[in-house]
């Protein structure tokens, strides 16, 4: 084989290996971009106007995709807004492991996890009251078993953090790790309804005070 037609080989065996990756991750990152903007805009609707004044005509309209287009992701709106509340959770529960691994020492990682959670809780009360409908959409979200699966998650990250800060004796051993990680969610739970940030912060320390060893 010539020298030419060597390289014209190897420029066909690269095109065949490297296009047809380059337009599967095309095609993705456009999926995903039409995805999320579909999520975005139906909660937003939902929100402005209720779960029942929604259409899938409105959401084709805000976002700009055609319906037909739009039917081929989604079946209906309660799927849209399923799929909107599982990566609403997921971003959530990212949040939270990427604050808790900003520290090193036991305590301070369960402290910046309580903090980061307690903010949560008070961001989602106040974006209530800022959407007409934002606390009946929560009602509707909040009874699917995405919640239970999340809240298990969560259960089980503050639980791992409570082992650690018990082996570090920072944290009571009288009381089952289970137990006391129950008592922190419970407790910052309230932190919705915090007035301040301030107010928020005394909330997640009376909370840790609860858990700290007296040793």
């Amino acid at each position: 084989m010539s020298m030419s037609s060597h390289l014209v080989s190897l420029s066909c065996t690269v095109y065949i290996c490297l296009v047809p990756k380059l337009w599967d991750e095309t095609i993705e990152a456009h999926r995903r971009a039409v995805r999320d903007a579909t999520l975005d805009a139906t909660a937003a609707l939902v929100a402005e106007h209720g779960l029942r004044a929604v259409t899938m005509s409105e959401i084709a309209e805000r976002t700009g995709i055609g319906r037909a287009t739009l039917y081929k992701y989604f079946p209906d709106v309660e799927t849209i807004l399923a799929t909107w509340h599982q990566r609403q959770i997921e971003d959530h529960l990212a949040h939270l492991a990427e604050v808790r691994d900003r520290a090193a020492h036991p305590m301070e990682r369960l402290e910046k996890l309580l903090t980061a959670y307690a903010q949560i809780q008070k961001d989602r009360v106040e974006q209530h009251h800022t959407q007409p409908h934002g606390e009946a959409l929560s009602a509707v979200l909040h009874r699917d078993d995405q919640v239970a699966d999340a809240q298990h998650r969560l259960h089980q990250m503050v639980r791992d953090l409570v082992v650690e800060a018990v082996g570090a004796g920072d944290v009571r051993d009288d009381v089952a790790p289970e137990e006391l990680a129950g008592y922190c969610l419970h407790a910052l739970a309230a932190a919705g309804h915090a007035p301040s940030h301030a107010g928020l912060l005394r909330l997640v320390e009376i909370t840790l005070d609860g858990l700290r060893s007296n040793t």
